[in-house]
């Protein structure tokens, strides 16, 4: 079995940092990708930031020059750097690890960690 256990939520003020953390635990042996979700009250859950075990990121239009997406292979564990916070920011933050099989993948989701961007 495969855990993932995130930390790194909190309340920050508009114009703030915070960083998330997800470290996987367990069988995993080898990791395909790694990405944060997120998900606002009353939204659906939206894809942030990926990440290949080759460094290639990708972010969405949202985030992007705002938030960064790093990994430390050794260590099984991707984080998320958020800067310049915005209020629309707030929501339920998800990682996600998709890990390959000796046939086909299998994705795993964290716990999910509350990012509440308020004055």
């Amino acid at each position: 079995q495969v855990q993932l256990v995130e930390s790194g939520g909190g309340l920050v003020q508009p114009g703030g940092s915070l960083r998330l953390s997800c470290a996987a635990s367990g069988s995993i042996f080898s990791i395909n990708y790694m990405a944060w979700y997120r998900q606002a009250p009353g939204k659906q859950r939206e894809l942030v930031a990926t990440i290949t075990t080759g460094g290639t990121t990708n972010y969405a239009t949202s985030v992007k020059g705002r938030f960064t997406i790093y990994r430390d292979n050794s260590k099984n564990t991707v984080y998320l750097r958020m800067d310049s916070l915005k209020p629309e920011d707030t929501a339920v933050y998800y990682c996600f690890f998709d890990l390959r099989r000796p046939v086909g993948t299998q994705s795993y989701w964290g716990q999910g960690t509350q990012v509440t961007v308020s004055s």
